[in-house]
């Protein structure tokens, strides 16, 4: 029976298995005229290549080439029995598949009698081992093989036993996992998947009360004398939950996210990059960060909330500082370039730093350099501009990537290193613009906030911490234009004080 707790999606995609398997079955059909001989050198062979066991008996789920990082977390799950691996993959990355079918392997060769299948709630763990049952059931190729696998005993939609003695059974983490033995054989294999939610992570108390489960009352189940494979398949989805107390303790784990460090696809075998943009062209950048690259955001650490204003027209600043932040670190960071300028208030006789531009995005240094151009342009002479990059990041390749892009756009823009000694870019972040934040007196301007760039800088700003793995190139960009504005003025503010003062009631743009 199917719980009301499940959706109606999930409901639907418990019925569509039947035309999935009639279709699997027409795909992939028995060997016809093939001699007993014939077939055991078929299934030996093939139980010596879990790759081809695997395309052999689940050819419909295996729609793309696995990756390099499939394989070897298959050789290290399948060739030690006593094994504990994590698996913080990104969606889309096929873990839950890629386990079924392992797990299937190991029950029919004989190497696992006993099966624990865990998740967040029963509901969610009948889900999981509902395509085994079906498997067992209706599979063609693994009837063949193998034989009939439908017992005549206990055969329900959370613990089933196959004719051969091999058990499987659905629970949720409050569950009674003690006594559950096959043939007195304690758990063997014990699988969680999608373990932690992020409700229950928002509550330490809960995240504790669960992992104490886990190794009390479902790893405790294994027996001492029998080896005992766990594989742990979930995203990190909070600073502190299940997924990583796992990959504290366990003999191996792996992150990988839906692109690499380099900003590529991590499977680009099934997922191309035209794929990846469609899909994430409607998330957040914190929904992202947590489902797709394992980076849990938690806002409003430092930065509760940014404020949006009206700027000055250009040429009642002194002068503008443009200041890019190039993150050549890794490519999958983001690159940033804001366009700054100090005002003083008349009205609360504060200055106010005035974010006018701002460019925040994962993109080449060609494209970073352009936003440069893009703000020469804007600017058209009104006030002065002066351009900085973050040391010591001016190098022979960057010079190079300077010197063609000027010869593209036919103007001379050479950005001066900021080679002041820095603090630790989080602390010195919150250090120098927090207290701004906090006043408002950073402000940005209120028409780009809808633009792409400005939803990455405020998102990178409300999920900064100490803590946190989130960008923070915005932020950086920002925080070293303030710097240099600073330090522009700092030998002359009486005169902007001056000539900020002789222009009281200048309308704002």
């Amino acid at each position: 029976m199917i719980s009301n707790s499940i959706t109606a999606a999930d409901k639907r995609a418990i019925f569509d298995w039947d035309a999935f398997f009639a279709n699997m079955s027409n795909q992939s059909p028995v060997p016809v005229g093939e001699t007993e001989l014939q077939k055991r050198a078929r299934i030996d062979r093939l139980e010596n290549c879990f790759e081809e066991w695997k395309i052999w008996h689940f050819r419909k789920y295996c729609t793309a080439e696995p990756a390099a990082f499939h394989k070897a977390s298959s050789r290290r799950v399948l060739n030690n029995p006593e094994w504990f691996e994590a698996r913080p993959w990104s969606r889309e990355l096929s873990k839950t598949g890629l386990t079924m079918m392992e797990v299937l392997f190991l029950s029919m060769t004989g190497k696992k009698k006993n099966w624990l299948y865990i998740s967040s709630t029963w509901d969610a763990a009948v889900m999981l081992i509902k395509p085994i049952k079906i498997n067992l059931e209706r599979n063609e190729r693994l009837i063949y093989d193998y034989g009939v696998q439908q017992g005549y005993g206990t055969w329900t939609e959370d613990r089933f036993v196959t004719k051969k003695g091999v058990a499987f059974t659905a629970l949720g983490w409050h569950s009674k996992a003690r006594g559950l033995k096959a043939e007195e054989i304690r758990p063997d294999g014990i699988v969680f998947d999608d373990f932690d939610t992020d409700e229950e992570c928002r509550n330490p108390d809960i995240v504790k009360q669960k992992w104490d489960w886990v190794e009390r009352a479902a790893i405790g189940t294994r027996s001492i004398s029998n080896p005992l494979l766990v594989i742990w398949n979930g995203n990190i989805i909070a600073e502190d939950c299940c997924t990583l107390r796992a990959m504290a303790v366990c003999d191996y784990y792996q992150i990988v996210n839906i692109r690499d460090k380099n900003g590529k696809s991590s499977w680009p075998q099934k997922n191309s990059e035209e794929a990846i943009n469609i899909a994430l062209r409607f998330l957040s950048y914190n929904a992202i960060q947590g489902e797709y690259y394992n980076n849990p955001v938690t806002e409003g650490r430092v930065f509760k909330k940014l404020k949006y204003g009206k700027m000055m027209p250009l040429h009642r600043y002194q002068f503008l500082i443009a200041y890019t932040d190039p993150s050549y670190k890794s490519r999958g960071d983001f690159k940033a370039t804001c366009l700054i300028g100090k005002w003083k208030n008349p009205a609360t006789g504060c200055f106010e730093y005035h974010v006018i531009q701002m460019y925040c995005a994962q993109c080449t240094t060609a494209q970073m350099l352009d936003w440069n151009y893009e703000i020469l342009r804007y600017v058209n002479g009104r006030v002065p501009v002066f351009f900085y990059i973050e040391w010591p990041w001016i190098d022979e390749i960057l010079k190079m990537e300077i010197a063609a892009a000027n010869q593209r756009h036919g103007l001379s823009v050479h950005p001066k290193p900021d080679d002041r000694k820095k603090l630790e870019k989080k602390a010195r972040i919150e250090q120098n613009l927090e207290p701004l934040v906090r006043n408002e007196e950073l402000i940005f301007n209120e028409k780009i906030k809808d633009t792409e760039h400005m939803k990455n800088t405020e998102a990178q700003f409300l999920a900064l911490s100490a803590t946190s793995r989130a960008h923070d190139d915005g932020p950086d960009s920002v925080e070293g234009g303030v710097y240099k504005v600073n330090e522009r003025v700092t030998n002359d503010i009486s005169n902007i004080e001056t000539i900020n003062t002789s222009q009281r009631g200048s309308k704002r743009i």
